[in-house]
């Protein structure tokens, strides 16, 4: 097993991130994400609702195009992560939810939720669900994060 471990400074506070990306070489290198994380115990745990491709007005972002509402969810969770003082290189984990039966449909959303992420690879879910929540919703993230406060 081989483990990348991340590292990053910000200004004012400083917070070192606390995530360790772990990959085994008994499973298969096809997966787009880590198979593993892990967080020190003296990391504070972030645990973020699921992020809705809303707009500001409660409104519902990008009517029947999943990839338009992931990119939506991905900037609402990034705004929920900043306000808990972490970022995207602090999540440990996502389960990214896609009202859809079609692999396609699944797929166009996890595209973009991996390349929001880009080298910052974790453990992820991917699943299609019959509904969800609010009025011509496709897409839905949920994360766990982790930051070292110091």
């Amino acid at each position: 097993m081989s483990a990348l471990p991340a590292r990053r400074e910000r200004t004012q506070t400083t917070v070192v991130c606390a995530i360790t990306l772990i990959r085994s070489d008994s499973l298969s290198d096809v997966a787009e994400y880590a198979y593993a994380a892990t967080a020190p115990a003296e990391s504070r745990l972030i645990f973020l609702a699921g992020a809705c491709p809303l707009n500001d007005d409660g409104s519902t972002a990008a009517i029947g195009d999943y990839p338009g509402q992931a990119a939506k969810a991905v900037e609402n969770m990034q705004a929920a992560l900043a306000a808990a003082g972490a970022s995207l290189q602090d999540v440990i984990s996502t389960r990214v939810l896609v009202a859809s039966a079609r692999q396609e449909d699944l797929g166009a959303a996890w595209e973009v939720v991996r390349d929001a992420f880009g080298d910052h690879d974790v453990p992820s879910t991917l699943m299609g669900v019959t509904v969800l929540g609010y009025n011509d919703q496709l897409v839905e993230i949920e994360a766990v994060a982790a930051v070292l406060d110091s």
